[in-house]
Parts: structure tokens; sequence; C-alpha cells
């Protein structure tokens, strides 16, 4: 039996969080969207308890990202060599030299091998770039980062056989989804605080606009009849734009964080439309 988890390290992904959301889920999927893949820790873990397959579209506005699921469902043995490769060379200037690449001047299984890489062995795994879309996370601290998980990507090639992967922009969703699909949302959160304010997952920060757009994507997926469950932070903005919704709470543990009161338990939201 397969049991795929998260190839990916992803700031906010909802491993932590799978055993408080279990309730949560619908009792029967048949097609599952998640247009904020991330790590995809939801998707894995629907995969893995799944009384019956089911159709998934998982998606991204971050090309890279994507190109990371592709080529793990397409090419997983070339993957694995040149993360061996990768795995063989770590250390401070190789890192810093990879880093540098311009992954739009690399090929699609140099660019994947090259993202994964970077995500294991950077600060935290936090997935980061500049206005000109540059990475820009410094090495993390590890004394052997596990850059290379054979039999989990041999695993995530499998289920991914069948799924659709695309880059594409959540607005695009009413578009492509059916009635009684179930849609889960992980969008970048809404800051806390202006110190908090960490949305740099593409070129385009995620700001209050997008925030209010999204609740108009969910208001009318609502009426399309789809299933539809959202994380955000909890904060007012959330509260009031979601607020004809039910909303429960979770609560997870915190570490990225610059002062240290302000780590540990911090209470999320999310938002359910059944």
């Amino acid at each position: 039996m397969l049991n795929p988890r998260p190839f990916l390290k992803w700031a906010g992904g909802k491993s932590r969080l799978l055993a408080q959301f279990e309730p949560l889920f619908p009792n029967d999927i048949q097609q599952f969207c998640e247009p904020f893949v991330g790590s995809g820790a939801v998707f894995f873990h629907l995969q893995r308890n799944a009384v019956a397959p089911f159709d998934a579209l998982l998606s991204d506005e971050n090309d890279e990202l994507i190109n990371c699921y592709r080529i793990v469902r397409e090419a997983p043995e070339e993957l694995i060599a040149q993360l061996a490769e990768h795995d063989a060379q770590h250390g401070d200037e190789y890192f810093y030299a990879t880093r540098s690449q311009r992954p739009g001047k690399l090929d699609p299984t140099t660019r994947a091998a090259r993202t994964i890489y970077l995500n294991k062995t950077c600060f935290n795994g936090l997935y980061r770039v500049n206005k000109r879309g540059e990475f820009n996370v410094p090495m993390g601290r590890y004394r052997s980062p596990r850059i290379l998980d054979r039999e989990n990507l041999l695993a995530v090639s499998q289920t991914l056989q069948n799924v659709a992967l695309e880059v594409n922009d959540f607005r695009s969703l009413p578009e492509k989804v059916q009635t009684g699909e179930f849609i889960y949302f992980d969008p970048p959160y809404n800051p806390v605080s202006k110190t908090a304010n960490f949305t740099s997952y593409t070129a385009h920060e995620f700001n209050d606009n997008d925030q209010r757009e999204l609740a108009a994507v969910y208001r009318r997926l609502d009426r399309l009849g789809c299933q539809l469950m959202l994380s955000n932070s909890d904060t007012s903005l959330v509260r009031e734009l979601y607020t004809h919704f039910r909303i429960a709470e979770v609560f997870v543990g915190r570490a990225i964080n610059s002062r240290a009161e302000r780590r540990g338990k911090v209470r999320e939201l999310v938002v359910l439309n059944y």
C-alpha cells in the first residue's frame, strides 16, 4: 500500500493540523481541488485514508512548485539521480551557488531538483522570493538534512499519476470545478500583525484585496454547490469576510517568529460551508 507524504517542507504546512481537521472533512469525496497546494499535506492525507479513489486537481500560482509536482510524477528516477548529486555536494558554497542559478535557464528536471534541494537545506524550509522572483532564503544549519527520500518520492509519483496539475490563480476556479466538489483553500494568511507579514511565495504579495477577492470566489463557489473548507489566521478581516459561514477554531504550534513570546500555540480559523 502507498503511504505518500509531502515531499517538501512548507511554512504553514498542515501536517500538524490533520488530527484536528479530520472531523471537519466531508464524509464522501468524489472530486477534490486544492488551489494553494503548497506541500499538499491535506491531499496526501485524504489519499491515504480514502475509502475509494477520487479525482483531484492541484494548482498553485507558483510555477516552480507545480513544476516540482510534475517532475515527481513524470520523471522520478531522473529527479532522484539529480538529488543524489545535490546530497553528495551539499555545503555552504554549493548551496549559495545553486541558489544563484536562474530557474528559467534550467531544464524542468534540473529546476525541480534545485527547488527540492533548496527547500530541504534552507532556513526552516521557507519558500520566499523577492520582487524579481528570486529565491532568497539563507542556508539552514542542519547536521544532515534529508535531501533525498527515494521511497517517498516514488510513492508520491504513483499517487500523482491521475492527478491534474496546473499553474493557476484561484480566481479561475469557478470555471473549473463541479457541483459537489470538495475544495480546500490554504492561502497565504492574513497577517495578525505588521511584523508577521509573510506572503512572498511568489513575486506578488497576497494582500488584503486578494483576501477579499478570495472570499468573493468562496461565496460564488458556495452558490455553485461546492463543499468548501478554508484555513486562515484569526483576524478581524477574516472573520468579517466569512461571517455568514461556519467558523471552527484550531490550534497549532508556531516556531517561526523573531519574538520568543509569540511562538507556541496559535489559534487559526477554518471556514466551512457545510
